[in-house]
């Protein structure tokens, strides 16, 4: 990952201490996204009345349909006057619907597409038959190969480290010792490898990796029966921790334990701060999740989107402050948004202060003690 010019020092330091308020974040973060410029009296009117295509990989991840599509819409409506819209298709995890799906934005010539691949590399041809009908390509939450026109997605190098580094702190002096297994995504999905990169600078040489897998797809019932062959291999009762690389897969890894008997659960990471995860954290099943603001991701890509049919490129490039490479491009411009390791200790600051879920949506009945606990009231 190489970068072309330093992010704003306030969100730096917030990504490497992991400690300040992510709301507080966002409010400054979305005053620079918000700063549309003038558009002057000779505007064409397709600057507002633009048609952005959104392409979301799956329904199986939840913040697809209840956070990143909505904030998207909304996004793009608030910075066109009302006037420009999107046009949403969901792949349902097929990489051949996902084609289809491009390719239909492609020839009702929608004017940029955002797209969350399925499928990074197989996505390429459908970005090269857009870019020859002159349509901008811009790679959501996910790299796509292929000549897109920009990148937008959070620092995943830094969210191995955060939870990398969460592991080792909670093994603390025994961490050497300690026997880990590795639980790592869709080996096709290029975030897997910076998630797998930033994970293995923190915990290789400092904890005892007894076990790795990669996840077909991210499907929690493959890492179910690959945690299944860990526990056979290592003991229930011996395996120390658990980097999961996601909520889902975490979720899984947890029931097996369970179902092996083991009462006292190990640390196990996750990411994406899945409302399942979020009450796994409150009663302590779960050790930690990486909250990756939905908010910051979405408009941030809504305003790179509006920015580039509009062309105008100098906000295009103080948005995309980094830069990235793929497998078939370099120098991409990107927007890398922090992330934060989520705990029992800051659920209120960040999730619930940003709005994702409500007390009530995380302290249910069954989590009602949990959260009085670490002090959450309804």
């Amino acid at each position: 990952m190489k970068t072309r010019t330093t992010a704003p020092a306030a969100a730096r330091r917030y990504a490497l201490a992991l400690t300040a308020s992510l709301s507080a974040l966002s409010l400054t973060a979305c005053g620079v996204l918000g700063a549309s410029g003038d558009h002057g009296a000779d505007a064409r009117a397709k600057d507002y009345d633009i048609t952005v295509g959104l392409l979301l990989p799956d329904r199986d991840t939840a913040r697809f349909e209840k956070f990143d599509y909505p904030l998207i819409k909304e996004r793009i409506a608030s910075e066109t006057d009302r006037k420009g819209k999107v046009v949403y298709a969901n792949a349902g995890g097929s990489q051949e619907k996902q084609s289809e799906q491009f390719r239909k934005m492609v020839t009702d010539q929608v004017d940029v597409i955002l797209v969350d691949a399925v499928d990074a590399r197989a996505v390429a041809p459908d970005v090269r038959r857009a870019k020859e009908a002159g349509i901008p390509v811009i790679a959501y939450d996910r790299l796509a190969e292929g000549p897109i026109d920009a990148y937008v997605s959070h620092d995943n190098e830094l969210v191995g480290q955060v939870q990398g580094r969460a592991l080792v702190n909670a093994l603390g002096e025994k961490a050497e010792t300690s026997k880990v297994v590795m639980m790592h995504g869709e080996p096709a999905d290029p975030n897997t490898k910076l998630f797998k990169k930033g994970a293995m600078g923190e915990l290789d040489g400092k904890v005892d990796i007894a076990a790795s897998f990669d996840t077909k797809k991210w499907l929690p019932e493959v890492a179910a029966a690959n945690m299944r062959k860990a526990i056979k291999k290592v003991g229930a009762g011996n395996v120390a921790a658990v980097y999961s690389a996601n909520d889902g897969m975490a979720g899984a890894v947890i029931q097996e334990l369970q179902e092996a008997g083991v009462t006292e659960l190990p640390p196990v990471t996750g990411q994406d701060a899945d409302l399942a995860a979020v009450r796994r954290i409150v009663d302590g099943t779960q050790y930690m999740s990486v909250y990756k603001s939905f908010l910051l991701e979405a408009t941030g890509a809504a305003d790179m989107a509006v920015a580039k049919v509009q062309e105008r490129a100098i906000q295009f490039d103080a948005l995309a402050r980094d830069v990235i490479d793929s497998g078939s491009q370099k120098d991409i411009p990107a927007m890398l948004v922090p992330v934060v390791a989520l705990t029992p200790e800051n659920i209120e600051d960040t999730v619930i202060a940003d709005g994702v879920y409500t007390v009530r949506e995380i302290c249910t009945p069954d989590h009602e003690d949990d959260c009085a606990r670490i002090g959450l009231t309804p």
